[in-house]
C-alpha cells in the first residue's frame, strides 16, 4: 500500500493551479446558492481570499496548493452535512490562526465575534503545559467546549476529518495509521452521535483501508463480485412490495442500499462467520412523502405491506418512531425472510425522518425552528457541560469516559412513575441512581428492577423499570469507580473521594505543620511544594494524606537544610545506571526504521502480550514510560487507543530477517470430530512442517472439536503458509490465530 503514495501524481503549473482553486470556489457558491442572501457573497469572497492568501505559500503532501483543502472541507459540510453561509465562511478559515500570521483578533474584526469563536474552537491547542496530558485529548475537550455553545464547530471539525481521510493516500505510514485510529475511535462515534449516517459510514470504511488493509479489500473485491446477483435479488424482493404501495396510492421511493464494509466486517467478527453467510449486505428502504401528522401512521401501513408479503423475524423489529434515538433518528426497522430464503433488513421511513438520518444535527435544527420541544441533542448538550465543567479531569480520562458516557448507542429505562431515562449502553443500577440525583446516587445500596431486588452493579437493559434504594449510611466507595461508565456517576464519585480524603488529609496537614515549624522553618506553599516533589506526590492533598494514613514518617525532615524560613531539600545521589537504559530506550521523533533481529542489541524493546506480534506482522512501536519501546500489531484490541491518545509516542518500525529466533503464537482450530484429526494435525505440524509445538488442548463437544495449539514460528509467512495448509486438511473448518494468553 505505501508504493501507491509514492508516485507523484501532481504536477499542474502556476495558471492551472489557479484556474482549479477558482473553479473549486464557484463549485462552492454553487452549492450554497439556495441558502444566500444579500450580503452574503461579499463575505464569502473575503473569506476565501483571506484564506487563500494566508495559505499562499503552503502546500499539501500530496503537492497541491493548501487552500484547496478548506475549500473542499466547506463543501462537504454545505453537501453532505447541509451547513449554512456563516459555517461555510469558518470552514475557510478553519485552518488560518493555527498555520498562518492571522489572528483571531484579524478574523473579528472583518467577521465577527460569533465566527472568530468557531474559528477559535476548531484551533488546535499548540502546547499541552500538563506533561501527563495528551495532546489529541486536549483538542478534542477543547473542540466540545465550544460544541456546547456552538454545535457548528463539531460539524465542521467533522467535514475536516473526513477530507482528510479521503485523501490519506499522501500521507506516511505511521500518520495514517495514529488519524485513521483516532477517527475510529472518536470522530466517528461523534458522527453517529451527530446523527450523521454516511459520514461515519465513510470514515469507518476509510479508517479501515488503512488499519486493515487485507479484510478491507477481500471484502471490496466480495461486494464487487457479488454485486449482479444482489441486484437481481433486490429487485425481485421489491417488486410485489412496489406494486402494493402504489395500489394504495403511497408518494414513496424503494430501493437497495449495500451495507458498508466496515459494518460487514463487524459483523463477520462479532458472529465469527464467513463474508458469504453475513444475512444482511444490503438493507432496503422505503422512503414515504407524507404529512408530518400522518407519518407514524403511513408508516406502521407500510410495515404491515412487508410483513403480509414476508415473514419478520419477531425479534428484529426496531420501532424508533414512538422512541426516537437520542441523536433524533426516527425509523421502523424489521428483518423479514424473502425469497430463496435470505434474510432482508427493511427500512422504513418518511422524507423529513430520511433527511434527519443522513443531514443529522443540522437538518434538526431545521425541524426544529418554530417549535419549543427542548430536543434530545440539548439535553444531551446540557450533560456534556456538566462534565467539562469539571476541572479535574485527566484529559485521557475523560476522552474515555466521553466515549463510553456519550457516543455509546443508548438504553431506555424507567423511573417507578413510568418516567423515561435515556442511559449509555452498560449503564449500571448505580448510574441511574446518579442520573436521578447525586445525592440519591452516593447514598444508593441497592435497586430494585422489574421488581426484583438487584446489587447496585447490576447491569440494565432497554426497557427495564427501576427503582433505587438508598440508606443515610451510605457513602461512595473506590470500587464505585469500576461499576458506572456515565460520565455524571464517575466525576461525582472522584469528588465524594476527594471530599473524604480532605477530611482524612485534615490531620496530616496538622502534623506537618508541626514537624515544619519545629525546625524552624514557615509552613507557607513554598515549603509544601518542596516537600510534595520531594516525596514525588501529585499534590499537597496527596502530601497530607499520606502523612494521615501513616505512609510517609517523615523521618527525611532531618536531612533538610533551613535557610532563613525555607525548606532546601538534600541533593539527590545520582544514580548512574539507570540513565544509560533511558537513551537506549526512547529513540527520536522521527527515528530511522528500527530493524528487530540483527540489530536487538541497539534498542531494548519488549512484544506486548495484549497481541503477540511476530516477524512479519505490521507493528508499530510504542514508547512506555518505564519500559522502553513496546511492539504492538496495527489490528491490535488496544491499537486504536494508543493511536488516539498517545499518537506523539508512536515509532516507526519493521522486522529484519532472522530465522534464528522463533515466536510463540496460538491458533485455534474447529472442525469434525473424525477418528485421526488429531493425528493428522500433529502430523502436519511436527512432521511435515517441522515447526514445534509447545502446547495442544483438544476439546471434543457434539460431534465437534476444538482445539487450541501453541506452535514456534518464524514468522508470519511461516504461519500463513501452516494456517492455510491446515484449513486444507479433510474436516476442518475454521482456523484462527488468537493472541490472549490461553
Amino acid at each position: 500500500m505505501d508504493t501507491v503514495a509514492v508516485i507523484p501524481k501532481y504536477n499542474l503549473n502556476e495558471e492551472q493551479e489557479k484556474k482549479l482553486i477558482l473553479r473549486e470556489y464557484r463549485a462552492l457558491l454553487r452549492s450554497l446558492k439556495p441558502k444566500l442572501k444579500p450580503g452574503d457573497k461579499e463575505l464569502l469572497r473575503r473569506a476565501f481570499e483571506m484564506a487563500a492568501d494566508a495559505h499562499k505559500t503552503m502546500r499539501r503532501k500530496s503537492g497541491e496548493p493548501y487552500i484547496l483543502h478548506p475549500l473542499a472541507v466547506a463543501r462537504i459540510g454545505i453537501e453532505e452535512i447541509g451547513l449554512g453561509v456563516r459555517s461555510t465562511i469558518c470552514a475557510l478559515l478553519h485552518d488560518t490562526v493555527e498555520d498562518t500570521d492571522i489572528s483571531l483578533e484579524d478574523i473579528e474584526r472583518e467577521f465577527g465575534t460569533e465566527i472568530a469563536r468557531i474559528v477559535d474552537g476548531l484551533t488546535k491547542i499548540s502546547n499541552v503545559i500538563d506533561v501527563n496530558a495528551s495532546q489529541q485529548a486536549e483538542n478534542f475537550k477543547k473542540i466540545l467546549l465550544t460544541l456546547t455553545d456552538d454545535p457548528r464547530v463539531i460539524l465542521i471539525k467533522l467535514s475536516d476529518r473526513l477530507h482528510n481521510m479521503r485523501t490519506l493516500d499522501s500521507m506516511k505510514r505511521e500518520k495514517q495509521l495514529k488519524i485513521a485510529s483516532e477517527t475510529v475511535y472518536v470522530y466517528g462515534p461523534l458522527a453517529h452521535r451527530m446523527g450523521l449516517y454516511n459520514i461515519k459510514t465513510e470514515m469507518e470504511d476509510l479508517s479501515m483501508k488503512y488499519l486493515e488493509p487485507e479484510a478491507y479489500r477481500e471484502i471490496a473485491r466480495k461486494l464487487a463480485e457479488t454485486k449482479r446477483e444482489r441486484s437481481r435479488y433486490i429487485n425481485e424482493f421489491i417488486r410485489p412490495i412496489r406494486e402494493k404501495l402504489e395500489k394504495i396510492n403511497f408518494e414513496f421511493e424503494i430501493y437497495g442500499r449495500p451495507k458498508s464494509i466496515h459494518s460487514i466486517w463487524n459483523k463477520m467478527k462479532k458472529k465469527g462467520v464467513a463474508f458469504e453467510e453475513v444475512y444482511d449486505l444490503f438493507a432496503i428502504r422505503v422512503i414515504l412523502d407524507t404529512i408530518p401528522e400522518k407519518e407514524k401512521e403511513a408508516c406502521w401501513k407500510v410495515y404491515s405491506i412487508i410483513t403480509d408479503e414476508y415473514t419478520p423475524s419477531p425479534e428484529r423489529l426496531r420501532d424508533w418512531l414512538s422512541n426516537p434515538k437520542s441523536n433524533g433518528y426516527e425509523a421502523l426497522h424489521t428483518t423479514v425472510m424473502g425469497p430463496q430464503g435470505k434474510w432482508v433488513e427493511v427500512q422504513v421511513r418518511t422524507k423529513r425522518m430520511n433527511e434527519i438520518a443522513e443531514k443529522g444535527l443540522a437538518a434538526h435544527w431545521k425541524y426544529k425552528e418554530g417549535t419549543n420541544d427542548e430536543s434530545r441533542f440539548d439535553k444531551w448538550f446540557q450533560q456534556i457541560r456538566e462534565v467539562l465543567n469539571n476541572p479535574d479531569n485527566d484529559s485521557v480520562d475523560f476522552l474515555q469516559d466521553f466515549k463510553t458516557s456519550f457516543l455509546a448507542e443508548e438504553i431506555y429505562v424507567y423511573t417507578p412513575k413510568g418516567d423515561v431515562k435515556m442511559l449509555p449502553v452498560n449503564s449500571t443500577a448505580l448510574d441511574f441512581a446518579f442520573s436521578i440525583h447525586s445525592a440519591v446516587g452516593s447514598q444508593c445500596i441497592g435497586a430494585k428492577v422489574n421488581h426484583k431486588l438487584v446489587p447496585i452493579s447490576h447491569k440494565l437493559r432497554s426497557g427495564d423499570q427501576v427503582e433505587i434504594i438508598t440508606s443515610a449510611k451510605q457513602k461512595p466507595s473506590e470500587d464505585w469507580i469500576n461499576i458506572v461508565v456515565t460520565a455524571k456517576a464517575k466525576s461525582k464519585i472522584k469528588d465524594a473521594l476527594k471530599e473524604e480524603k480532605r477530611k482524612v488529609a485534615d490531620e496530616g496537614k496538622y502534623t506537618l505543620q508541626r514537624k515544619v515549624e519545629g525546625l524552624g522553618a514557615a509552613f507557607n506553599q513554598h515549603n509544601v511544594d518542596v516537600l510534595t516533589a520531594f516525596y514525588k506526590l501529585q499534590s499537597p492533598l496527596d502530601l497530607y494524606y499520606q502523612i494521615s494514613i501513616k505512609a510517609i514518617d517523615l523521618k527525611e525532615l532531618k536531612d533538610f537544610q533551613v535557610l532563613g524560613d525555607k525548606l532546601e531539600p538534600p541533593k539527590p545521589v545520582k544514580p548512574v545506571i539507570e540513565h544509560k537504559t533511558e537513551h537506549t530506550s526512547l529513540p527520536k521523533k522521527d527515528a530511522e526504521l528500527i530493524i528487530f533481529g540483527e540489530s536487538s542489541d541497539k534498542i531494548v524493546y519488549t512484544l506486548a502480550n495484549c497481541c503477540k506480534p511476530i516477524p512479519g506482522d505490521d507493528v508499530f512501536g510504542f514508547v512506555t514510560t518505564g519500559k522502553g519501546l513496546t511492539i504492538h500489531r496495527t489490528n491490535c484490541p488496544n491499537a486504536t487507543k494508543l493511536l488516539s491518545n498517545y499518537g506523539h509516542r508512536v515509532v516507526k518500525t519493521k522486522w529484519a530477517r532472522n530465522k534464528e529466533i522463533s515466536f510463540l503464537t496460538g491458533l485455534k482450530i474447529v472442525g469434525i470430530d473424525d477418528v485421526g484429526v488429531i493425528h493428522k494435525i500433529t502430523n502436519l505440524i511436527s512432521g511435515e512442517m517441522k515447526i514445534n509445538i509447545n502446547a495442544m488442548t483438544i476439546e471434543a463437544k457434539d460431534g465437534l472439536f476444538y482445539g487450541n495449539v501453541k506452535v514456534y514460528v518464524h514468522d508470519k509467512d511461516e504461519l500463513d503458509d501452516l494456517v492455510e495448509r491446515l484449513k486444507r486438511l479433510p474436516g476442518i473448518e475454521t482456523v484462527d490465530r488468537y493472541d490472549t494468553e490461553a
